[in-house]
Formats: structure tokens, C-alpha cells, sequence
């Protein structure tokens, strides 16, 4: 590819178009780009020389060769409309994904959970390995300090989503599937469809080249069934004692293994689980925030019933003695709607649940799908749940709650949206 001078990017601060954009300004180009408001991630390009500017006025410079745009902002967008009226082409983040990785050695990391501490512990292992990847991540990794890690152009390690087909737009030569569940319902109908996108991955990954995941399971074996490439079972494969908690941060570091030694079979496996025993995670994985009178502060990204599930299990398990508060942001009103009772028995695992209003993020409000008639099924299950109509309630709420330490021992922020702000809110007052 050869990178234009200027490239503008609208919706900068999203996690995988920042890291997209830490890539091109490493690459040569000068970037900039607008984003609805400040983020870590926003500050993260502003320390790196990158132009971000915050708000709704558009703001898409003269100088601009190309437009890249993530999946949130509609054709209708005034800064897309001005690139249309000057002739600037136009590229989605994931068709951008694809460019940018034509030519080089691709490791693509997809799957329903797991992917991104998973993409984070490749492309550790093989920069500790001396491998040089270069790697977006869909999260920041403490590792590298980032959600990029600059490498050579010819080793690419990407986290690859399936939604809306997006994993499509890659031709891996290593493909890492670490689960398949249904997920995304305003895009997927069924299981059935979300593995049809699978197949046609798999499909892609040339006879060479090798897919990494677990063949028994019932809903990963039917995408495989017209695969050229090699099948690397993942979950036969043994790795060390972690920093991260939990059986499923395991299942990611068996993933991992797998996926760098596809990729390089010379890595011995001394230096492999040298990494990964201390690979220290990354942004929202059960991210420690802080302690307030007494209680543990962690702050977690899950969204999807099984992750809540998982999370909930490993914090018990690290914290046995502890009661447990999870505050959650319900992501999507098509996700909440279709996964209603698994995340009612998911939450109900918790010894009380504070409910955030859900994020609408791309939907509009689906009438009769709220946080309060999930609290209500909480309530049912036998968990004490209640819901606010702002984050600035939840927050209130739990500033009460810290009054009284022997309430909860360990509170959990939970979601894909902005109720991170939330736990940072508590810790730092």
C-alpha cells in the first residue's frame, strides 16, 4: 500500500481506529481525525503527535487524501458528506484492516470471547521472542503500553471481529477461533448465521497456513468441515501459572502458545510460557481501579452472559470471603433483548447488582427492553438488583454503599460502555 500524505479518521478515539491510527502515523502518513468526546484513547494520540478534535462540528481538513470512518459514523455525517463533495475517498476501518495487511504474514485472532487478551498474549510472546510483530489490539495492553505495537510490516497479528462480516475483509495465513456463541443479534439472526461467517474464514486460510481453536466443540466443528488448512486443537496444549485470573484467560494462553508456535515452530516452549507467565493483561480485563473504604475496586469489559459468568466465577474464586457488587452497563438493546434471561441468571451470580441504563451505542430504544425489567428478573432469581436512570446515579449509589464496608467486599464495574468512568470516579474521590 502505499500511504497517502494526510489520512483523516472519524471516530479516532474508538479502540481499534486509534490503534489503526497509531499504525499509519508509524508508517508515514500524517493523521488526524474527530471523535465525540475525550477518551484514554484520544489522550494516548494526542502524546503521539496525532490532531484529534473533540465535538460535533465537522472538521475534516483541506489537506486530506483519504477518509476512514469506523462502523458508528453513517454515510450522512457531515464530514463524510464534505469528502464526498471534494472527491476524497472513503474507507471503512475494517477495509482499511485489510489493506494494511495485504503482503504481510497475517495471525488473526476471532471468536465470540476471549480475543483480545488473546491477540495481546500473541504478539507478546513474539515480541519477546525477538519476532518484531506488529500488532492492533482491541484493547491496551500494559505490556506495550498501548492497543499498537510497532513491528515490521511483514508479521501483522490482528484481533479480527465477526460482526457484520468484518472478518472477512482478512486473509490470514494463522486463524485462532477461541469460541463461537451467538452473539451480535442485530446483524446475526441465529447461530447458524454467525457460523456461516465462520466458515467462510476458515475457507480462507490458505492450505499452508493453519486454524487454531477447539474442533470438538458443537458449534466450532461445522465451520471446519471444508477447511484446506491444517487444525491445531488448542485446548490439548499445557501453559503455566498466570497473572490473570481464571480458567478462560487459560483457554486464551493455550490459544496463544498455539497460534506463535503455527507461526514460528522453532519458538521453544521454555520462552513461550516465559511470556505468558507474565503477561500482565490489558485495559477492562478484570482491571484493578482502586480501593475504597475497604472494598476492592475492579472494572471488567464483559458484556455477553457467558463472560459475565466466567468473570463472576474467577472473582469468586480469587476473593472467596468477599460479597460481590456488580455494577453493569448493558451494551445494545437487540443484545439485552435476546439475551434477557441469560444475563439475568448470569448477574444473578452476584450478591447484588446495580444496573446502568442500557448503552444504545449504533440502535435505538426497543420499546419494553429496559435495565429496569432486568433488574426486576434479577430480583426474581433471588439477587437484590436494582437500576438508575443515569451513570452519575450509579455512581451516587455506590458512594452510599462505601459507607457501609461490610456490605460488599469487592464491586465489579461491568460493561462494554462508559461505566469504566464510573469505578475511576469511586477510587479517585
Amino acid at each position: 500500500m502505499t500511504v497517502p500524505k494526510h489520512i483523516h479518521m472519524i471516530g479516532i478515539g474508538g479502540i481499534g481506529m486509534s490503534a489503526l491510527a497509531q499504525l499509519l502515523a508509524h508508517r508515514g502518513a500524517r493523521v488526524s481525525g474527530s471523535d465525540r468526546e475525550e477518551s484514554p484513547a484520544t489522550k494516548l494520540l494526542r502524546e503521539k503527535g496525532i490532531d484529534v478534535f473533540i465535538g460535533n462540528e465537522p472538521h475534516m481538513p483541506e489537506s486530506a487524501e483519504l477518509l476512514v470512518y469506523s462502523d458508528a459514523v453513517p454515510a450522512e455525517n457531515a464530514e463524510r458528506q464534505r469528502a464526498r463533495e471534494r472527491g476524497i475517498k472513503q474507507t471503512s476501518y475494517f477495509e482499511m484492516l485489510g489493506i494494511v495487511s495485504r503482503g504481510a504474514y497475517t495471525i488473526a485472532v476471532a471468536g465470540t470471547h476471549g480475543k483480545t487478551t488473546t491477540t495481546g498474549m500473541v504478539a507478546a510472546v513474539l515480541k519477546a521472542a525477538g519476532k518484531e510483530p506488529t500488532a492492533i489490539v482491541g484493547s491496551f495492553v500494559r505490556d506495550f503500553g498501548s492497543n499498537f505495537l510497532p513491528g515490521r510490516r511483514e508479521l501483522f497479528v490482528v484481533e479480527a471481529c465477526e460482526y457484520r462480516d468484518h472478518l472477512l475483509e482478512l486473509s490470514p495465513d494463522v486463524l485462532v477461533i477461541t469460541n463461537i456463541e451467538l452473539d451480535h443479534t442485530d446483524y446475526f439472526p441465529s447461530l447458524s448465521a454467525m457460523q456461516t461467517t465462520f466458515r467462510a474464514a476458515v475457507e480462507r486460510v490458505p492450505e499452508g497456513g493453519c486454524i487454531v481453536t477447539d474442533p470438538s466443540h458443537p458449534a466450532i466443528a461445522p465451520t471446519l468441515s471444508q477447511a484446506a488448512a491444517r487444525i491445531v486443537d488448542y485446548t490439548k496444549e499445557s501453559v503455566p501459572a498466570l497473572k490473570l485470573i481464571g480458567e478462560f484467560n487459560r483457554a486464551n494462553a493455550r490459544a496463544a502458545k498455539c497460534a506463535a508456535r503455527a507461526a514460528f515452530s522453532e519458538l521453544d516452549e521454555h520462552s513461550i510460557d516465559e511470556a505468558l507467565s507474565s503477561f500482565r493483561g490489558s485495559w477492562r480485563r478484570f482491571e484493578y481501579k482502586g480501593e475504597v473504604q475497604g472494598a476492592l475496586v475492579y472494572d471488567d469489559y464483559a458484556h455477553h452472559p457467558t463472560a459475565i459468568r466466567a468473570t463472576l466465577e474467577a472473582a469468586r474464586q480469587a476473593y472467596p470471603d468477599k460479597k460481590l457488587t456488580v455494577v453493569f452497563h448493558p451494551h445494545l438493546y437487540s443484545r439485552t433483548r435476546d439475551l434477557f434471561d441469560d444475563f439475568a441468571t448470569a448477574l444473578a451470580d452476584a450478591d447484588k447488582v446495580i444496573l446502568a441504563p442500557i448503552y444504545a451505542a449504533r440502535e435505538a430504544p426497543i420499546e419494553g427492553v429496559t435495565s429496569e425489567a432486568l433488574a426486576e428478573k434479577i430480583s426474581t432469581l433471588g439477587t437484590p438488583a436494582q437500576s438508575f436512570a443515569s451513570l452519575a446515579e450509579v455512581r451516587d449509589a455506590l458512594v452510599a454503599t462505601r459507607q457501609k464496608p461490610q456490605a460488599t467486599g469487592l464491586i465489579i464495574t461491568m460493561g462494554a460502555g462508559d461505566i469504566y468512568k464510573v469505578a475511576e470516579q469511586l477510587t479517585e474521590e
